[in-house]
C-alpha cells in the first residue's frame, strides 16, 4: 500500500521509467523500483507516454459509459495476483493445522493496491498525486477492491485468523478509509483496534522514531506492536517492499504495482 500520502511525484515517475527500462521481466516479478543512475543520453530514457500505454495494457484498462477507467478482472495483472493469493492461501492453510503456542495467528496487510485499488485514481490523476486530490477522491468515492482480495481475506478469518490492515494513510482518513474497505466486501471490522493509520500529530507511544519515521519503521514498529498484544503474525501483505521489510511476519507476499514507488 501503500501510502498514497508518502507518494512523491518525482519516485513515481522514476518507477515508470524505471519500469520500462527493465522490460516485461518487472511486470512479471510485480515490483516497482526506482533508478537513481544518470542517463548519459536521451536514448537511455523511456517515453513516458510508452510508459502509461504498458500500465494500462497490464491491467487491461476498462472506461466505463461515463468514461471513469477500471482494471479488469481479465487483466494479466488480476491473473498475477491471483497467482499470488493461491499460494497465500496454500500456506494460510498449514499455518492454521500447524499453528501451536499462545500466539494468536494474525495478518497484517497493507490499504493501497494491496487491499484497495488505486488504478481508476491513478488514471484520473495523470499518475500525479497530491494530497489534496487523494482527500477528495477517498472523501467521495470507494476504490475498487484488488481483485480476489476481499475472498482471501474474509477466509482467513473465517479459519480463526485475526486481520489488521496497516497504512501510510493519515489519521484524518479514517472513516473514508473504513466505507471503502466495508463497501469493497471486507468482512474484518477494521475498527482502531484492528485498523492502523500514520498519525504524525499524535504517534503511539510504541513507535520510537514518532512523527518522523520511514515506511519501513513505521509498519515493522506497528508489526511488532500488534505481535507484542500477542499475536503472531503468519503473514504480512504489501504493493511495496517497504511495506514488508522489518521483520515481524513468518512470511510476506509482495502484490504488483507498476504505478509508483516508495522506499
Amino acid at each position: 500500500m501503500s501510502s498514497l500520502s508518502l507518494k512523491s511525484p518525482r519516485v513515481r515517475i522514476a518507477a515508470a521509467t524505471a519500469a520500462l527500462a527493465v522490460g516485461a521481466g518487472l511486470y512479471t516479478a510485480g515490483a516497482a523500483s526506482a533508478d537513481h543512475s544518470v542517463p548519459r543520453s536521451d536514448k537511455e530514457i523511456p517515453n513516458l507516454t510508452q510508459v502509461e500505454e504498458k500500465i494500462k495494457a497490464y491491467y487491461g484498462d476498462t472506461v466505463d459509459a461515463k468514461g471513469q477507467h477500471y482494471a479488469s478482472p481479465r487483466s494479466n495483472y488480476a491473473k498475477q495476483v491471483a497467482d499470488i493469493e493461491k499460494k497465500a492461501k496454500a500456506q494460510l492453510e498449514k499455518a492454521v493445522r500447524n499453528h501451536k503456542g499462545k500466539a494468536k495467528p494474525a495478518i497484517v496487510l497493507d490499504v493501497d493496491d494491496t487491499t484497495l485499488l488505486t488504478y481508476n485514481y491513478e488514471l484520473q490523476q495523470g499518475f500525479h498525486f497530491t494530497p489534496e486530490s487523494q482527500d477528495a477522491y477517498l472523501k467521495s468515492t470507494d476504490m475498487a477492491p484488488v481483485f480476489g482480495m476481499p475472498q482471501l481475506v474474509n477466509w482467513a478469518q473465517s479459519k480463526g485468523i485475526t486481520v489488521f490492515f496497516v497504512t501510510g494513510r493519515d489519521e484524518h482518513q479514517r472513516d473514508w478509509s473504513v466505507r471503502n474497505l466495508k463497501n469493497a466486501g471486507y468482512k474484518p471490522a477494521a475498527d482502531t483496534e484492528h485498523f492502523f493509520l500514520k498519525n504524525k500529530k499524535n504517534p503511539p507511544a510504541y513507535l520510537p522514531c514518532g512523527a518522523t519515521c520511514t515506511t519501513v519503521e513505521y509498519k515493522s514498529g506497528t508489526r511488532k506492536h500488534i505481535e507484542s498484544k500477542g499475536y503472531d503474525i503468519v503473514a504480512n501483505f504489501g504493493d511495496q517492499y517497504s511495506d514488508l521489510q522489518g521483520g515481524y511476519a513468518d512470511h510476506t507476499y509482495k502484490l504488483p504495482n507498476p504505478m509508483y514507488y516508495l522506499p
